[in-house]
Order: C-alpha cells, then structure tokens, then sequence
C-alpha cells in the first residue's frame, strides 16, 4: 500500500527544490518485542493523544490505551552545524520544533542514539533559553541554540533548534531515529521557536512555499518529503486541494466517515489533523466504537 500526502502553504517565492528519503525503520513494538518489554511498557505508556494536541487537557481527561500503535515510523537525515553532524529524525507535521540529543543529556534514550556537540560547531550560537515538549509518548527538555542545519539540498545557516538535556522514559531510547523535526505551524511552536519549514520559505531557501510527502511501504527505500515542490510521477489526474479550518496542527473539516456508502462516524461533520508522527486513526471512543462494530472487529492480543 502506497500513500501521498500532500501539505502547503498558499505564498510563493523562487529558489530551489530538494527531496529527501525517509526510511521506514524497525517497528518500536519490534524492537520492545525483541527485548521480552512490550507488555510491560504498554502498561506502563499507553498512548496518549491528549498530551501531544491538547497539553494543558492531558491530565483532564482519560486516554484509552491503544496497543498497535508502534509500526509505522518515517525518518531521514539531516545535518546541523559545522563540520556537519548528521542526525536522523522524524519528520512530524503534528508538532513544529526541531531538536535533537545533546552532549548535555545523560538520560538512556539520549546515549544511545546521535548527540549534537556544540563545541564541535563553528557555527553555534547559544541562548538562554530553555525548551520542554511533550508528545503523545516520550517528551523532552532542553536549550534552545542555532546553528546551519541542512535539509536535503537545502543550507539554513540560522536556524534555532533544541539540544534535548533530558529525555525521560523508554519510548525514545527505543526509537530508530535521533529527534524531531516539526513541520506544523509556529503557532503551537514550543518556545516560539520558528520551525525549519518557516525558515525555509522566510529565507527565500524553496521554489514554492510547499512540501509534499511520500510513504511507501517498502521498509527501506521509495519515501520521502520534498520541500519546494511536488513530484508529479507518483500521482495521476489531478490533486485534490483542502482548506484548513487552523493553522496549528494541519487540521480539516471532514464531512462523515462512511463505509460501504453508509454513515458511521462523523455524521455532523468533525475535526481532523493529518499527523505524519502518528502511526494510528484515532477518533471519539463512540465513532470508534461503531467503527469496530461495523468491521465486527475486537479487542486482541499485543
């Protein structure tokens, strides 16, 4: 199964365009299922999209636990500083700050994955100040600083991203890639940090103030996000444009969920964000209710 996913915005400059590959990585509950702690962590993290769309609702209102939530992640390489230092990330348009592990962190996660030194940088420039951000499983805590990050083919040379100082937690000690990067608005930006996609277009650096991104299936190759441009030999016909009802998360109208032309969910029309970072469909528990009992699906085994 292949799928494109077309995000962007409505200005336009000239510059260039560059694509970059996305890898899809070991699942996460590969990963746990291979060190006999999936059951455990599941337990112990259940996915919570409340905290990563509606933080200060996080510890409000319940989550209900999801278990297959860990197959699908995207990432691709990036550099930052100079000489460059290379980080895998994911590219996630549910969140809009771009970080990664520092030498400044001691926490598992960080250790065992890519850390940026910044007295390795020529090109660094320290602030004071602080980043925290949390996501629907893990979070992090950090500094924000700037440094030349490059994108594909594409050199920003001021650009502010988090050095991550803590990162509690197992979920990203597990994870196939080093950190984030966000492709959300600067509106839900922590620290009002302007995020690489922002700077891009601010700078002049894209043909289009557009990206477009790819996912196939295939484990290792054929995915990837452009930033600048549209490759017009993975579709036919003509794309379909929707508005956004907000510009914070990539957020929609949609109309109705049906299947089989019958009405399911969504009946008066509903709300709803196109998340690169997240591997699952999720929805109110009453619509996903009668979703499983169309499907006469039911509650399995991890």
């Amino acid at each position: 199964m292949k799928w494109l996913l077309l995000l962007s915005l409505v200005a336009l400059s000239q510059c260039r365009v560059t694509k970059v590959s996305l890898k899809k990585g070991k699942s996460l509950r590969q990963n746990l299922k291979e060190h006999g702690l999936l059951e455990d962590f599941l337990k112990k993290h259940p996915y919570n999209l409340a905290s990563k769309y509606f933080p200060s609702l996080a510890n409000d209102y319940a989550s209900e636990p999801l278990t297959n939530y860990m197959d699908i992640e995207y990432f691709g390489t990036i550099s930052i500083g100079t000489p460059a230092q290379e980080f895998s990330v994911l590219f996630d348009t549910g969140s809009s700050n771009l970080w990664v592990p520092s030498v400044y962190c001691s926490s598992p996660a960080c250790t065992n994955h890519n850390r940026f030194n910044p007295s390795d940088s020529s090109t660094y420039q320290d602030t004071s100040e602080n980043v925290s951000i949390q996501y629907g499983t893990g979070s992090m805590t950090g500094i924000l600083g700037y440094d030349t990050v490059q994108v594909g083919g594409i050199v920003d040379t001021n650009q502010i991203f988090g050095l991550s100082e803590t990162e509690p937690g197992s979920f990203l000690y597990y994870s196939p890639f080093d950190g984030i990067l966000g492709l959300a608005f600067p509106s839900i930006s922590s620290s009002g940090a302007t995020p690489v996609f922002d700077n891009m277009m601010n700078e002049g650096l894209v043909s289009q103030d557009l990206f477009s991104v790819y996912l196939s299936s295939d484990d290792q190759s054929g995915s990837f996000v452009m930033f600048g441009g549209i490759d017009s030999s993975y579709y036919s016909g003509n794309l379909n444009w929707i508005p956004l009802s907000a510009e914070t998360y990539w957020e929609i109208t949609m109309d109705s969920v049906t299947m089989n032309g019958q009405t399911i969910a969504c009946s008066s029309g509903c709300q709803a964000i196109i998340d690169t970072g997240t591997s699952l469909l999720a929805g109110p528990s009453t619509g996903i209710s009668n979703i499983e009992s169309y499907i006469g699906a039911s509650d399995g085994t991890i």
